[in-house]
C-alpha cells in the first residue's frame, strides 16, 4: 500500500489507538515548527493573494486558518542568499553569501551560528528535506536529505546524511512531500518538539509539470501581465541591459511567430503554463501534508509556515527570473498557521522580511535571540498584539553581476508608498556610471514611471536617500559604494550638475557601437546625427529619459564614409555635439 492510500485509511482510524500514550500530551508549551518553502513562487500565483491565473486551495487553507502577510520581502532576490539569510537571520554581507555563483568565494560556512543549531540547543529535533542550494554540507540538523544542486523534476538524486547519494523514482515535489511526512513520523516518536525545513524545487526554472498536469492549461489562454510589453521608457540603463526577456528565452521555441511581439506572446503562454502546473502539483502536496498533521493529532501544536525564497517575473516587464528590486521579484508570499495563538483568517500589513524567520523560530522555542541577528521575531504580530513597534522601511541589496542575466548590482529602500533604487557601477561594465530610480507605488503600482529627478518628488527623494543611508548603517553594510547624496550621479556633493555625452568606440558606426549620455534629472532629450554639411541624417532619440546613463545603439548601414556629428539637446536648453568618423 502506498503512502497516499495509507493516509486515506488512517483518516478513518481512531488516532488514540495509533499514537503512543506519551505523545497525547506532547510538549504543549513549545510548538513544533514546519517550515515549507518553494523556489521562485510569485504572490500572483496564489489565489489567497488574489491570483487571476490559478487556484491554490491548499495554500489558501493555511491563510484561512492562520495569517496572511501582505508585505513580506527578501533581503536579496536570489536563491542562495535568501536561504543563507533564513538560516542565520543576517544579511548576505554578514553571513558570507551574496551570490548564487560562488566562484572564488567560499560556499555557505556551515560552522557559523545558524537557527537549526540554536534550536537543537534549545531541545528541538531538527530536520531538513529537499532543496539546499548552498553548496556546502548541511549542519545543525539531526537528519537531512537534500537534492544535489538544483536537482531534477523526475527521478531525482538525493544525498542523505550518513547514507550518501541515491536515486528516488517519481516526481520531485511528491517525493519531497513524502520524505517530509516520513521525517515528521520519525520525529513524533520522541516527545521533544521538532523544527523541519521542507524545501521544494518547484517552481524553479527547467519547469517540468508532472504527467498528471502536463495539459492542465491547454484549454485556455492565460491573461497577460499588465507590463508584458514594457518598453522601459522611463527607466535607467540596467532594465534594458538585463538578459532575461521572455522573447529571447531559450527554454521555448516559437517557430510560427511572424513578429517579435507574437514570439513574446507565444513564449509567455508556454512558460507561464508550465510554471503554474508545477505549482498546482505543489499545492496538492500541501493538502496531503496538512491532512497528515490533522490525522496524527499534530495540527494544533504545530506552527506551519509557507513562503518562497524569492519572487519571480512571470512575464512582468517582459521578463522571466528575478533579481531586480521590483515588486514581483522582491515580494514573497508568507502564510502562517498556529491554531493555539494565531486568529484564523487574519491579515497583516506589517513590513516583514525573510530576515525575521530565524528570530521567530527561536521565539516560539523560548530561546534567547542572539544580539548579532539582524531581524526581529514576528510572533507579536502573529498573535495579534496591538500597537506593535515595527519597521517602517525595508532594505534590499543585490550583488551578482554579470551572472546569467546581467542584472547590475543595486541596493534600495522601500516604504509603504515609495521605492528608491540605486544601481551602482560594476567593475565588469565600464559603460555604466550609476543610476537612480524612484517609484510612487500608490500612483504607479506596476513601476513603469520612474520619477527620479521630478521636481515634485524632490523632498521625497532626499528623505529616502537619508533613510537608505540610515539602513546601511543599521545593518552595517559597507559593501558597494556609499549612497550618493548629490542630485547628479557620479558627482561629489556641491559640484555643479553636468550632462555627459560620448561614444564607446573610435568608429561609432561599428555594429556594436553605442552612443551614451548621462542625465542629472528626468527630462526630454533629442539625439540627432548630422553630416559634415550640417544636414540631418537621422534622429536616434526624441523622448523623455530618466536620470542616469543611457546607451543608444546605432549602425551606419547605408551611409558613406566620412565625418559625421551627433548632437544631444535637452529640454533645459543644453546642447552637446561630438565628432565621429565612419570608415567603410
Amino acid at each position: 500500500m502506498d503512502r497516499r492510500n495509507a493516509l486515506r485509511l488512517l483518516a478513518g482510524t481512531s488516532l488514540g489507538a495509533l499514537l503512543p500514550t506519551r505523545l497525547m500530551g506532547q510538549n504543549a508549551e513549545r510548538p513544533n515548527i514546519l517550515f515549507i518553502m518553494t523556489d521562485d513562487h510569485v504572490t500572483k500565483a496564489l489565489s489567497c493573494y488574489g491570483s487571476s491565473l490559478m487556484e491554490t486551495p491548499n495554500l489558501d487553507r493555511i491563510a484561512d486558518e492562520g495569517m496572511l502577510f501582505e508585505n513580506c520581502y527578501v533581503t536579496n532576490s536570489l536563491c542562495a542568499p535568501s536561504r543563507a539569510t533564513i538560516l542565520t537571520g543576517k544579511y548576505g554581507h554578514k553571513n558570507g553569501v551574496t551570490e548564487n555563483i560562488f566562484g572564488s568565494k567560499e560556499p555557505f560556512d556551515g560552522s557559523q551560528q545558524t537557527v537549526p543549531k540554536l534550536m537543537r540547543d534549545a531541545g528541538y529535533q531538527t530536520g531538513f528535506v529537499g532543496k539546499w542550494h548552498l553548496k556546502s554540507t548541511p549542519t545543525g540538523f539531526d537528519y537531512w536529505i537534500r537534492l544535489p544542486g538544483q536537482g531534477d523534476y523526475n527521478n531525482p538524486d538525493f544525498i542523505e546524511k550518513d547514507v550518501g547519494r541515491r536515486t528516488i523514482n517519481g516526481y520531485v515535489t511528491d517525493i519531497i512531500n513524502d520524505l517530509t511526512i516520513d521525517t515528521i513520523d520519525d520525529f513524533r516518536q520522541n516527545s521533544d518538539p521538532f523544527l523541519i525545513f521542507s524545501q521544494h524545487k518547484a517552481p524553479h526554472r527547467g519547469w517540468v509539470p508532472p504527467a498528471r498536469y502536463s495539459n492542465l492549461f491547454d484549454d485556455r489562454e492565460l491573461p497577460e501581465p499588465e507590463t508584458l510589453y514594457d518598453d522601459y521608457a522611463t527607466r535607467a540603463y540596467p532594465a534594458d541591459h538585463a538578459r532575461m526577456k521572455i522573447a529571447n528565452m531559450p527554454d521555448y521555441g516559437a517557430p510560427d511567430a511572424t513578429s517579435d511581439r507574437e514570439r513574446e506572446q507565444i513564449k509567455y503562454q508556454k512558460y507561464a503554463k508550465d510554471y503554474l502546473a508545477t505549482i498546482k502539483a505543489f499545492d496538492d502536496n500541501v493538502g496531503e501534508l496538512l491532512d497528515h498533521l490533522d490525522q496524527t493529532g499534530l495540527a494544533d501544536n504545530t506552527v506551519v509556515i509557507y513562503t518562497s525564497d524569492n519572487g519571480m517575473f512571470v512575464g512582468d516587464h517582459g521578463w522571466f527570473d528575478k533579481r531586480f528590486m521590483y515588486e514581483e521579484s522582491l515580494h514573497i508570499p508568507l502564510l502562517v498557521r498556529y491554531p493555539k495563538e494565531i486568529p484564523a483568517g487574519t491579515v497583516s500589513d506589517h513590513h516583514v522580511m525573510n530576515l525575521d524567520f530565524a528570530e521567530t523560530f527561536l521565539d516560539y522555542a523560548g530561546s534567547t535571540i542572539p544580539s548579532d541577528m539582524q531581524g526581529r521575531s514576528m510572533r507579536p504580530i502573529l498573535r495579534g498584539d496591538k500597537n506593535v513597534d515595527w519597521r517602517d522601511s525595508i532594505y534590499y541589496h543585490y550583488y551578482e553581476y554579470p551572472g546569467p542575466h546581467w542584472v547590475l548590482p543595486h541596493y534600495g529602500v522601500r516604504t509603504d508608498r515609495y521605492k528608491l533604487i540605486y544601481f551602482y557601477p560594476a567593475p565588469e561594465n565600464d559603460e555604466f556610471d550609476g543610476a537612480w530610480e524612484l517609484y510612487d507605488l500608490e500612483k504607479d503600482p506596476f513601476e513603469v514611471n520612474n520619477v527620479y529627478g521630478d521636481p515634485n518628488y524632490e523632498g521625497v527623494q532626499q528623505e529616502l536617500k537619508q533613510e537608505l543611508t540610515r539602513l546601511r548603517r543599521q545593518y552595517d553594510d559597507n559593501t558597494g559604494p556609499d549612497v550618493p547624496m548629490s542630485t547628479d550621479i557620479g558627482e561629489e556633493e556641491g559640484v555643479p550638475e553636468k550632462i555627459k555625452l560620448g561614444q564607446n568606440y573610435p568608429n561609432p558606426f561599428n555594429p556594436r557601437t553605442r552612443i551614451h549620455f548621462t542625465l542629472p534629472s528626468r527630462q526630454q532629450v533629442t539625439l540627432e546625427v548630422f553630416n559634415s554639411a550640417g544636414q540631418k541624417v537621422t534622429t536616434l532619440l526624441d523622448q523623455v529619459k530618466s536620470s542616469g546613463t543611457h546607451h543608444v545603439p546605432f549602425e551606419g548601414q547605408g551611409m558613406s564614409s566620412g565625418v559625421y556629428y551627433y548632437t544631444l539637446k535637452t529640454e533645459q536648453g543644453s546642447q552637446f555635439t561630438r565628432k565621429m568618423v565612419l570608415i567603410k
